[in-house]
């Protein structure tokens, strides 16, 4: 009952983070569209910066900025900040009760680094505190020079994306990587736009002229939060996409996917000005298909008469017996010859797969995906999965957690050849 409890707290805090998320991210691009649309006012008035006219269902809108404010605090003014903070709450608690209540299973790969359950949780909450930290100071040092500013951020990324896949299994530092660009999101809001608009609404209230500073600065941060959105989302969805975050050179293809989507990004910032910069999109384009090309996996012929590579460091989870007393040397014998069938990579799998993939997981409260390998008949049908997952892409089982032989995978690639 406790592990049904958890799996639906699981379900509503992710279905809470991406509704919250939709939310903020659609808010923050309809207002960078509607600041980059605003045309020069027809009425003169003071501190009116611009004005934008649209037509949306079924009604006319009149949009008007101001800066630094308008002469009079209105009566009732919307502040932008709860979709921001609903979706890192929930995100960070997401992340709390799939991976940091698991980090053997998730958070550690010993190939990577052989972090202890201890260290690598406090290296995952220590991620974002750092990231900010930085980012904030870089911010601050070179407050007003725009282009050696967007470089150093530009660099902070990539030392970001270095350092999470050379800490964290892979999975889990794309995951990280993302959660540390929303989490500077997020603070920028908290610590300096929010903020910042409270000075100036303070200054109205007084009689006083606002300082524009904090107005400027907050411009500033949302311009970096809306570059940051579309490597963020795609940091997210990676979880499902096992072909980038298994690749040797993992950062390189996190920082190419987020390079491209910021690409993108910049394309649609100017296309709201009327500016039709195509080759932003067409450069977008060609490195997500570059690196695509680049990480393919290698055939399955090739991987399967390939010279063996060394085993991946060993795991902190035994394997679990084969069934019916089947020895070690009996089992390494059977996945040795040159047809195994599914019998034999049943007894592969039951050494070192369903301690997640079973009607009753010993690591996990349920089967992920609810793909279980308990039966022959359970097993072929997910054929295709177990030899991508295992032979192809090498990222099951999690860090080699059960400890899976080269000899034992090449009998995995060699039963699906032959099935």
């Amino acid at each position: 009952m406790v592990d049904y409890v958890i799996e639906c707290l699981t379900f509503l805090l992710r279905w809470l983070h991406v509704v919250a998320a939709i939310a903020w991210i659609g808010e923050s691009f309809y207002f960078v569209a509607l600041d980059r649309g605003l045309k020069p006012p027809k009425d003169a008035e003071a501190n009116l910066y611009g004005e934008s006219w649209s037509v949306h269902g079924g009604g006319f809108y009149r949009k008007q900025k101001y800066l630094p404010a308008p002469l009079q605090l209105p009566a009732d003014v919307h502040w932008s900040k709860w979709k921001s903070y609903t979706t890192w709450m929930s995100g960070f608690a997401l992340f709390t009760v799939m991976y940091l209540f698991s980090p053997q299973v998730y958070l550690i790969d010993p190939a990577v680094a052989a972090l202890s359950t201890r260290d690598a949780v406090l290296l995952a909450l220590a991620f974002p505190v750092i990231g900010w930290l930085l980012y904030d100071g870089l911010c601050r040092l070179l407050d007003d020079r725009e282009e050696m500013l967007g470089a150093a951020v530009a660099g902070l990324v990539l030392l970001l994306c270095y350092a999470a896949t050379h800490v964290f299994a892979g999975r889990a530092a794309f995951l990280i990587a993302g959660a540390v660009l929303g989490s500077i999101m997020s603070a920028n809001v908290f610590f300096v736009i929010i903020p910042g608009q409270k000075k100036i609404i303070a200054a109205l209230e007084k009689g006083e002229t606002p300082d524009p500073g904090p107005g400027r600065r907050g411009k500033q941060r949302s311009v970096h939060n809306t570059y940051f959105t579309l490597p963020v989302v795609f940091a997210m969805l990676s979880t499902h996409y096992a072909t980038a975050y298994a690749h040797g050179d993992g950062w390189l293809v996190l920082a190419a996917f987020m390079a491209a989507g910021a690409l993108i990004r910049q394309f649609f910032v100017l296309w709201h000005s009327g500016d039709r910069a195509w080759w932003l999109l067409v450069a977008g384009a060609a490195v997500l298909i570059a690196v695509f090309a680049w990480i393919r996996p290698v055939p399955r012929v090739a991987a399967a008469t390939a010279a063996p590579v060394a085993a991946r460091s060993t795991g902190t989870v035994p394997a679990t017996p084969a069934p019916d007393g089947t020895s070690l040397a009996t089992a390494t014998a059977e996945v040795r010859t040159p047809q195994p069938d599914t019998e034999a990579i049943r007894i592969v799998l039951t050494r070192h797969c369903v301690q997640c993939h079973s009607a009753t997981p010993t690591l996990m409260g349920v089967a992920p995906k609810g793909m279980m390998f308990d039966t022959p008949q359970q097993i072929e049908s997910h054929a295709a999965v177990i030899e991508r997952q295992v032979s192809v892409l090498r990222v099951m089982p999690p860090g080699n957690i059960t400890q899976m032989s080269e000899a034992e995978r090449e009998a995995v690639t060699r039963w699906f050849t032959n099935r």
